[in-house]
Formats: structure tokens, C-alpha cells, sequence
């Protein structure tokens, strides 16, 4: 048996002590020579532990749409946890499950008006997929089994979303993952798409690779299609114009469900609701999470038109129906916070804000055309991502560096490679926009 550490010990060892947290997604020896610590967040602004302000060019980690500690969220959650802090969610349920799922089905087009929840969108993203599955086999069709992702893909760290994913640093540790996966060639086309503003004007047929994979395998193999509207983690990848109708009519001629994952572009980031509204299309199923809650609690969820839903219901009325959920799926903390955070998008006009601030922010965006290693722009209602040139046998290093300069400049930005990628607040001004991208500017003309 091993000895535990010393109560002593223990009891001496620093509250800021970097040692013990393996962080995710970080370059974790960096990070504990020279940290980065925040210790307050309001509005559009961090506080460092020095002291400094922050200005969030993120909303965190593409959610805190609502911007930070907006006050109705926190009482909502300060009001849930005094009231009930805990409900089981098997073969239980507490009313503001079913008053957020009735909002949320409330805001997407169509049929799509059966919510599922999970706790992040790395689980929304294996729920989809286990859905999708799961109803071919319900009706009569469990041949179809195959999933169909894309290059440069993300769809969180589970095991379902990493083998649908496509960005090689996040596959290519963990082994083989699922079987039976096939994935469409990403839709960056610089050569021809490079400082498109908005939607780029070619690669609407890279959808018709779905038909290659059809004519390989067979329809009667594949069971769902899962691409995100805007690839965004990858560096904001934009669809070319017609390319997700394209995907839709493909999938709806075989029989194969197309999944959105809006893990990021729901909830107002495109100046719409969902995606599928910008885009005017609808998808079989829907991820989503950050958003949800504006990021004040973790959760996510599968939003499902009714035919899949109703496939399901059937058999004797006291069965489980779906053998699949989460502990915390629906948890009150939760729910108190989604609730509250739509009703500050509707209050507040979070959406209408985004989508008036978007031409604005284009503007602001394509001025940084011409300024040392940009070798592309593009945008996307309050989306944006900076390409700049790799320096020669060190990939992200370039950005990498301008994270860093921006940071002590008093402004936090995303970087994945050498992108540089933004997507702030729906609370933002102009104003703020400008200090974004002149901040910005001054970083990349001091980044070697």
C-alpha cells in the first residue's frame, strides 16, 4: 500500500504551487517558468495576479458570450445552489431541465426540438454520434455504422470526437481509435480563397467527395456525416459559399445524418442563433455547449430532430429507451445558468449586437493586411483568424510569440499553429474592437 504524504507536508505546501496541475492543452514547462495567472474576470476584462487588465479577445475559450460575472447568471447560480444543488437525472428530473431544453428547442429551425445534455461538448459530440448509431439500428438499418469526419476537424477529446476529428497533434498519441471512419478534405483553399472576406467564393464541391466515400463503402454503411459549420479551432476555417447545402442535399439522398457541431457558433456567434440559421439549412442533430451557459457552468447538449427522437419511442412504455447519459446531464447549477444566459441574449439583443458589429469587425480584421508574416485573413460574424507565415523548423512559434506579446500588452488572444484566432464577447463595442486590432497590429510589427 503507499504511504500518503505527511499531514505537514501537505499542510505546508503553497497555495500557488504549479507543480501538481497538469494543465490541458498547454506547453506545460513554460507555463510554470513564467505563469500566466488570472484571478478575476468582469465584463470583457481579466484581472492578472500582477494586477493588470486583461482585455478578452476569446470570451475564454470561445464561450463566455455574455461576457464575464454578468450579475443575473451569478444569482442565478447563487439562488440554484441555495435551493438545490444536486438532482439525479435517471429516472428523475427537476423543472429547469425541461424549461431550458423547451428554450433552447425554441431557438433552432425545423424539427430540431429534443435536447439531450451533457456536460461539455466533448460528450455532446460522443452522444451525437452514439445517437446517430443507435437510431439506424432502431430502425432496422444497423449495417449503417461507419462515420464520416472531416480534415482538420475538431470535435473535443473523446474518443468518438477525436477519431472524427482531423488535427493530426490530437489523434496521433492515442493509437488507432475507432474503426470504421472516413473522413472529407478540409475546405482551406488559400491559393484560390486567400483574404476572403466572409464566405470564400470556391470549394462548394469538396462536398461532393461525401459521394466517393459512398461509392467506396455504400450508404448502407454509413451512418452519419459530422462537420462544424466554421472549423474554428483548427483557425477559423470558413465554409465556401453553397458548400453546406451541397453536404446536406448529399447526406439526405443516402440516408446518412449530418451533424453540426456548434459546440462554438451557437449561441449568437454568428450574429444568429445557430449556424443552421446563418447557413439556412438543417442538420439531423446539433452539439453545442460554451454558449449554453455562457461558460459559467460546464454543459453541453444534442439537440435532435423529432424523427430520430421518435424512433426510439417504441416498445414497452416503462423501458429505457436510450442506454446513454451522464451523472451531471441536465445538473440544476447548470440549468440555472443557461436559463439566465438566455435571457440576457434576449434582454441585452446579444445576437442582434453580434450580427450589427460584424461588418465592423471584417473592416477591422482585413486592416491588418500587409503587416509582417500575414499571409491570411478571414472572418465570420464575430469570428477572426490571423495566419502568419511559420518561421522555417519551428511551426507555432511565430504565434506563439504574439500570444505572448499580446498578453503584455494587456490583450489575450487563441493561438492554434500559426494562427492567431478571435472571437470576443457579444458584449463588445467598436471601441473595443479597436483596441483589439490595434493592439494587435503594434504586436505584429515587433514579432520577429
Amino acid at each position: 500500500m503507499a504511504t500518503p504524504k505527511p499531514v505537514a507536508v501537505e499542510a505546508a505546501r503553497l497555495t500557488n504551487d504549479l507543480a501538481p496541475y497538469w494543465m490541458p492543452f498547454t506547453a506545460n514547462r513554460q507555463f510554470k517558468a513564467q505563469p500566466r495567472l488570472l484571478v478575476g474576470a468582469k465584463g470583457l476584462h481579466y484581472t492578472t495576479a500582477d494586477g493588470r487588465r486583461l482585455l478578452d479577445g476569446t470570451a475564454g475559450l470561445w464561450c463566455c458570450n455574455a461576457g464575464h460575472g454578468h450579475p443575473k447568471i451569478v444569482a442565478a447560480i447563487q439562488r440554484q445552489a441555495a435551493e438545490m444543488d444536486y438532482a439525479p437525472a435517471f429516472q428523475m428530473g427537476h423543472p429547469k431541465a425541461f424549461e431550458l431544453a423547451a428554450r433552447v428547442a425554441a431557438l433552432l429551425p425545423g424539427d430540431l426540438d429534443h435536447v439531450f445534455f451533457t456536460n461539455s461538448g466533448s460528450e455532446a459530440v460522443d452522444t451525437a454520434l452514439k445517437i446517430a448509431l443507435a437510431y439506424h439500428r432502431a430502425r432496422g438499418e444497423a449495417t449503417r455504422t461507419r462515420l464520416v469526419g472531416r480534415e482538420r476537424g475538431y470535435h473535443g477529446v473523446g474518443f468518438g470526437g477525436m477519431s472524427v476529428g482531423g488535427i493530426a497533434n490530437n489523434r496521433k498519441s492515442f493509437g488507432p481509435l475507432l474503426s470504421g471512419v472516413d473522413h472529407l478534405p478540409h475546405t482551406h483553399l488559400p491559393e484560390k480563397n486567400a483574404f476572403s472576406r466572409g464566405e470564400p467564393a470556391h470549394g462548394a464541391h469538396l462536398a461532393d467527395e461525401l459521394e466517393r466515400i459512398v461509392a467506396l463503402h455504400d450508404a448502407s454503411t454509413i451512418a452519419a456525416v459530422i462537420v462544424e459549420p466554421v472549423a474554428c479551432s483548427t483557425g477559423v476555417l470558413v465554409p465556401p459559399k453553397g458548400y453546406l447545402k451541397r453536404l446536406r442535399d448529399i447526406c439526405s439522398k443516402h440516408g446518412i445524418l449530418l451533424i453540426l457541431d456548434e459546440v462554438i457558433t451557437g449561441f449568437g456567434r454568428l450574429g444568429t442563433s445557430f449556424a443552421a440559421e446563418y447557413f439556412d439549412m438543417l442538420p439531423d442533430l446539433i452539439t453545442t455547449a460554451k454558449g449554453l451557459t455562457s461558460g459559467a457552468v460546464p454543459m453541453g447538449a444534442v439537440i435532435a430532430r423529432k424523427g430520430i427522437y421518435d424512433a426510439f419511442m417504441t416498445g414497452p412504455e416503462h423501458a429505457i429507451e436510450l442506454f446513454h447519459g451522464y451523472t451531471y446531464s441536465g445538473h440544476p447549477l447548470a440549468c440555472a445558468a443557461g436559463l439566465a444566459a438566455l435571457d440576457v441574449y434576449a434582454e441585452e439583443g446579444l445576437f442582434d449586437n453580434a450580427r450589427a458589429l460584424s461588418p465592423y469587425w471584417e473592416d477591422a480584421v482585413h486592416a491588418l493586411k500587409g503587416l509582417p508574416h500575414v499571409i491570411d485573413l478571414r472572418n465570420l460574424g464575430l469570428i477572426a483568424a490571423i495566419e502568419l507565415e511559420p518561421i522555417a523548423g519551428q511551426p507555432a512559434k511565430r504565434a506563439f510569440d504574439a500570444f505572448l506579446r499580446a498578453y503584455d500588452k494587456g490583450l489575450l488572444v487563441r493561438t492554434t499553429g500559426d494562427i492567431i484566432a478571435l472571437s470576443p464577447p457579444l458584449t463588445i463595442t467598436k471601441a473595443q474592437i479597436d483596441e483589439i486590432f490595434g493592439t494587435l497590429a503594434a504586436v505584429l510589427k515587433e514579432t520577429p
